[in-house]
């Protein structure tokens, strides 16, 4: 008989050291939610994450987890997928994260659509080292190291992801909780590579993409009946038009996985017998010298 599960199964007792106030505890609270209302157990979830402020979210979701390398949680994420096809795989990162140093990792996860779901904390700078100006903050955003203005125009993580073979694409604010819960857990029953990107404003260095400012920038343009989640053409245009950031399940269509695709055993890798098969590994050793 299953065991039911509260948000509070899935908290570990290792203490946050994020700044007060920082968005990043909305999204921790929504994915923990996430996890109790799907009915999974923590034996049964890896949370793979990168560098940052965000990076640290693996240490306080109660898990398997694997802290890896900058830039690095895709792959790491669609390896444990394959390896273990029973696990629930969750990868989580921010900005800089996902989209400077693990925008190729981001785009090849895309085209490959293995079936896990991929957080980005966007806060629009790069919060663990002081404030500096991240893939997506605003031309003209001031920092330490961009006094006079980034020059640099943003990325659209979303957008970029439509052009790369998204399956799932969806934007929440972490000041609406709800709504995230349900993102996450439409993300994970995904069948695919789902991206939910959450606008998540840093309250220590980022003083223009604050709450106030998000809250009056930021739209639901799935509550609007005309709009179609399922319709390319129209998830591309919403995400690229300018106006308010818009918020919702944005895009979702069905495609084969990247695991139904390849021909690695379906059985965990961890079940399988390495007795008998010396030989097939010496041959691999001499073909690789």
């Amino acid at each position: 008989m299953a065991i039911t599960l509260s948000p509070k199964d899935f908290a570990t007792a290792t203490p946050s050291w994020w700044c007060p106030g920082c968005g990043d505890y909305g999204v921790l609270a929504a994915l923990k939610s996430a996890c109790a209302e799907l009915g999974l157990q923590p034996k049964d979830v890896a949370f793979i994450s990168g560098i940052g402020c965000s990076g640290k979210i693996s240490g306080y979701l109660h898990s398997y987890a694997f802290h890896g390398v900058h830039g690095r949680a895709l792959p790491v994420a669609t390896a444990v997928k394959l390896a273990n096809r029973d696990l629930t795989v969750i990868a989580a990162g921010g900005d800089g994260d996902g989209y400077a140093i693990g925008a190729g990792h981001f785009i090849h996860a895309l085209r490959r659509n293995a079936d896990l779901t991929y957080i980005v904390m966007d806060n629009q700078t790069y919060g663990l080292t002081k404030g500096q100006s991240s893939p997506t903050s605003a031309t003209g955003y001031i920092a330490g190291t961009t006094p006079s203005g980034s020059a640099e125009a943003p990325i659209n993580g979303l957008a970029l992801a439509l052009a790369a073979g998204g399956t799932f694409l969806a934007r929440g604010f972490s000041a609406q909780p709800k709504q995230m819960v349900e993102m996450i857990k439409a993300g994970i029953r995904h069948r695919g590579f789902s991206v939910v990107e959450v606008m998540s404003p840093c309250v220590t260095y980022n003083k223009i993409n604050t709450y106030a400012w998000f809250k009056e920038n930021v739209e639901d343009v799935t509550q609007h009946t005309e709009y179609d989640p399922t319709n390319r053409s129209q998830a591309f245009e919403v995400l690229t038009r300018t106006g308010k950031i818009p918020l919702g399940i944005l895009y979702r269509e069905e495609r084969p996985t990247f695991e139904e695709l390849t021909r690695i055993p379906k059985e965990p890798i961890a079940t399988q017998s390495i007795v008998g098969h010396s030989a097939r590994f010496v041959e691999l050793q001499r073909h690789y010298r």
